[in-house]
């Protein structure tokens, strides 16, 4: 009987553990509307004042989001600062041109002086990410929030796991399932290139030395390839800013699909999304669709990625600044 009640009393803690860790992982809709009513307007008005004014800034923002969440999860790792002992997640090549970091902060500054203490880093990048794309004409999603700002951030882990630019299907594959996100998710989330920009450095192998002797990609269009070196990377050390959806940059829709069925996507991770029959017909199916289909299943997996290993409940902090942990 005293193992049967040992065994009893065991079980009903476990379950109780189990709950107490299911309502914590739990981000939700509203998570602020006691605690601080006006934050989610805050950010949203300050975000619809700025982006008209830099509309670039509104991919810069999404993109700081993805970078954030495939480290460690969606906890604003990405904004700590290197210190003394410790090289962080912004120090690293893949972050290298991550902007966006002052934005962030004037927005904390605002709803810190609103509510101090209570707003994370990490939920004010979800929610500055989905509002700056809604401010530039691109879709709306649903920010879940809760989160907690995490208190580690290294560089190693940002070169490990965010998909660099020259990454095949299989890579982009595996470093998507790593986050719990599947091939559509990862064609879809990549459309956000609709509105993106890159650099020459990104992808100047496929123009100059694509197998090391002085090649060109295959894959790429002859044709585009031919304009980039003439007009925009006219050298292997070029490093010039490109659209990577040519006349129709500042604009959500669906052109970015159709440059990358006819070979014209400008990173080897575009031209990735062709190289098997599954995920080309899945870019033709969206393609084919209308645009706001594209917005419903784009805005699915935002949030299915927002919600990528969040801290809640007692894990990390809710940090006074977002570039550093509390002392």
């Amino acid at each position: 009987m005293g193992n049967l009640s040992g065994l009893g009393i065991g079980i009903v803690l476990g379950f109780l553990g189990f709950v107490v860790v299911s309502i914590q992982a739990q981000l939700e809709m509203g998570y602020y509307s006691k605690s601080c009513p006006e934050a989610e307007s805050i950010v949203r008005e300050f975000v619809e004042d700025h982006i008209r004014n830099a509309p670039s800034l509104a991919a810069a923002l999404l993109r700081m989001h993805f970078h954030d969440c495939f480290v460690r999860g969606c906890d604003a790792s990405v904004l700590l600062n290197s210190t003394s002992s410790n090289q962080a997640e912004k120090d690293s090549p893949p972050n290298f041109t991550v902007r966006g970091f002052d934005f962030i902060d004037q927005v904390k500054s605002l709803v810190e002086a609103e509510c101090p203490g209570i707003i994370s880093c990490a939920d004010i990048i979800a929610l500055v990410a989905r509002d700056a794309i809604v401010a530039a004409g691109g879709p709306f999603w649903r920010v879940p929030t809760g989160r907690r700002d995490g208190v580690i951030s290294r560089a190693s882990e940002a070169l490990s796991n965010i998909p660099p630019p020259t990454s095949n299907l299989t890579a982009l594959q595996t470093f998507f399932a790593n986050q719990g996100l599947d091939s559509k998710d990862l064609v879809l989330l990549t459309g956000a290139h609709t509105i993106g920009v890159s650099h020459c450095s990104s992808f100047r192998n496929r123009l100059y030395n694509f197998t090391g002797v002085g090649d060109q990609d295959p894959s790429l269009d002859s044709k585009y390839a031919a304009n980039l070196k003439a007009k925009k990377c006219r050298s292997p050390s070029d490093d010039t800013i490109v659209e990577m959806d040519p006349g129709s940059h500042r604009t959500f829709d669906l052109s970015y699909y159709r440059l990358v069925l006819e070979r014209r996507g400008l990173l080897q991770s575009d031209s990735a999304l062709t190289t098997s029959p599954a995920t080309e017909l899945f870019v033709t199916q969206v393609l084919q669709g209308s645009l706001d289909n594209f917005y419903a299943q784009f805005a699915l997996a935002m949030e299915k990625m927002g919600r990528i290993d969040g801290k809640t409940g007692s894990a990390g902090e809710i940090r006074k600044h977002c570039a550093r942990v509390n002392s």
